[in-house]
């Protein structure tokens, strides 16, 4: 079907909602193209793309469809199949969580569905502990507000694996683009085959936060706190009063729910200005460190008081902090060392830091569920206490096995843990992060970002990708000539494939580059080691200068 044939069809379609049917006649020829020119891709990461109408776009005809699919998916899979369902603040999120749990009911599917909006790790945590089938988190975690997304779990509460989300691909595109009716919620909730989550549940999880403490301290810490608008609010605060020795101040601007994010356009911990207002009023109450959490609540970004200013730390140091501090104070029955998982573009300090504790470090791919399948192949083995530390660069933090993705509830935990800790000593989160570095070296990490949108977009990135595969002979850099280079899609690494490369140069530095899965974007991380900053980021330099070179 052509372009213009899936936009006459949706023009046509009888229950198309009145806010998208406005959208459609209002339409240019380009933007009719770039929202039927493909359908939204559903991967591992399930469904993430712009708000609208289209083929292209994230909304009720798109959620349908993808939810019809995963359902005949899980009736294939499971004889009593059933699917935990959650939303964020996102617009629109509770509309699709509903519809969600309206369609997997109406094909005899059971569903526990949050009563009001939940965190990404609250989802993960309710498809084990109701042991359910799968779950659903409608979510476009921290990109801007234009977007929303839907993300799939298994059984074990992790993200899909590749080969699930394939076959959920294969029922998807065998499902019809358009239906003639949609799913009546109120009606399956009646009937009993969607439930609301008791609240039981929650109080588990609020439970099992608290039992990973490994070091707790009386000491008094006065944090402020920006929920940027989401969903950790409520938990993130509730599980910090408990503790009994943190002082919360909330940022009021961005305390409730709002999926238009009007503080921040960028609701993104990693970035400076989602965190300006959390870091004027620490300095204004003089509190000890500030921390936002994005959106779903599965990333934290954190930031210590120096007099009058605030030093933001990274998401590679932040982890090595709390690989650090988990390190340090870790107790374990097995015999076995503990064992640490993080990505391969998060920092190789960690390697260091494992090495002074013995700690096992296994490195995995990109994206958390790699790291929560690392906890199920430890569980398999009756293994699952040598579980230590999950972490990624871009911000993603786990201790315990309960959940299995990120979770900012329990980073804020570890985060006010540890700071409290080591203010009964006289130092800050930065004086440890300073003596770590004077131990092991100074490792800089670097993420570089280019953005590719649209058709031409997509091709654009396909093209340097292309061109980082090159004969190592035909690149003009000649660190480039030299360096030593691993592609995770066609070499033989014991990791899934993925469109990923890596280049180790000859004195050390090295960076990965790959495309998204999540937004029209390349990413490229880089990484140097020096005996102080300077040298480090001097190193870091030269490699940005070549990489945008390369990706202009």
């Amino acid at each position: 079907m052509s372009v213009r044939e899936k936009y006459a069809s949706w023009l046509a379609c009888s229950a198309m909602p009145e806010e998208l049917l406005s959208e459609l006649k209002s339409m240019t020829p380009e933007a009719v193209n770039d929202s039927f020119y493909r359908d939204l891709a559903f991967g591992t990461g399930g469904l993430r793309g712009v708000l609208g109408a289209g083929t292209n776009r994230m909304n009720i005809p798109t959620v349908l469809k993808a939810t019809l699919g995963l359902g005949r998916y899980l009736k294939e899979e499971f004889a009593s199949p059933s699917c935990a369902v959650s939303y964020d603040s996102r617009i629109h999120s509770r509309d699709f969580a509903r519809l969600t749990a309206a369609a997997l009911a109406s094909l005899g599917i059971r569903v526990y569905l949050y009563a009001s909006l939940e965190p990404t790790p609250m989802l993960s945590y309710a498809v084990r502990h109701l042991h359910a089938s799968a779950g659903v988190m409608i979510t476009a975690s921290h990109n801007p507000a234009r977007f929303n997304g839907y993300k799939v779990y298994g059984p074990d509460g992790c993200q899909i694996t590749l080969d699930a989300a394939r076959r959920i691909q294969g029922f998807i595109s065998a499902t019809p683009d358009l239906a003639d009716s949609f799913p009546d919620f109120r009606k399956a909730l009646s009937e009993g085959s969607v439930s609301y989550i008791p609240d039981e549940t929650i109080e588990a999880y609020y439970r099992d936060i608290l039992k990973l403490q490994v070091h707790p301290s009386d000491t008094p810490l006065h944090v402020v706190y920006s929920p940027l608008n989401g969903t950790g609010n409520v938990p993130v605060r509730e599980v910090l009063r408990r503790l009994g020795n943190i002082r919360v101040s909330v940022v009021p601007e961005q305390e409730m729910p709002d999926g238009f994010f009007p503080t921040c356009p960028y609701p993104n911990p990693e970035v400076r200005e989602a965190m300006s207002l959390a870091i004027a009023q620490t300095i204004r109450e003089k509190a000890d460190l500030c921390f936002a959490t994005d959106p779903d609540c599965d990333r934290m970004g954190a930031g210590v008081r120096v007099g009058d200013q605030v030093e933001l730390i990274s998401g590679n140091d932040m982890g090595i902090l709390m690989l650090d501090y988990l390190c340090q104070h870790r107790s374990s029955s097995s015999a076995l060392p503990p064992v640490a998982v993080k990505t391969i573009v998060t920092t190789e300090m960690a390697a260091a830091v494992c090495a002074k504790y013995h700690v096992e470090l296994r490195n995995v791919l990109t994206g958390f569920k790699f790291i929560g399948e690392q906890i199920g192949l430890l569980e398999k083995d009756g293994q699952a206490d040598r579980f230590l530390f999950g972490f990624e660069e871009s911000y993603g933090y786990l201790s315990g096995t309960d959940v299995r993705d990120k979770d900012a509830v329990n980073a804020a935990l570890l985060l006010c843990e540890m700071a409290a800790s080591l203010k009964a000593e006289g130092k800050t989160l930065l004086d440890r992060l300073a003596e770590l570095r004077q131990e092991h070296g100074y490792f800089a990490q670097r993420l570089l970002s280019f953005e590719y949108d649209g058709e031409s977009g997509a091709a654009r990135m396909a093209e340097i990708m292309k061109a980082f595969r090159q004969p190592a002979e035909e690149f003009s850099s000649p660190l480039l000539r030299t360096a030593a280079r691993t592609d995770y899609l066609l070499d033989a690494t014991g990791l899934p494939a993925s469109d990923v490369l890596e280049f180790r140069l000859a004195d050390g530095r090295k960076f990965v580059v790959r495309p998204s899965g999540t937004e029209p974007k390349l990413k490229a991380y880089c990484f140097a080691r020096g005996a102080d900053q300077p040298a480090a980021e001097a190193a870091l330099d030269e490699l940005e200068t070549l990489i945008r070179s390369l990706c202009q």
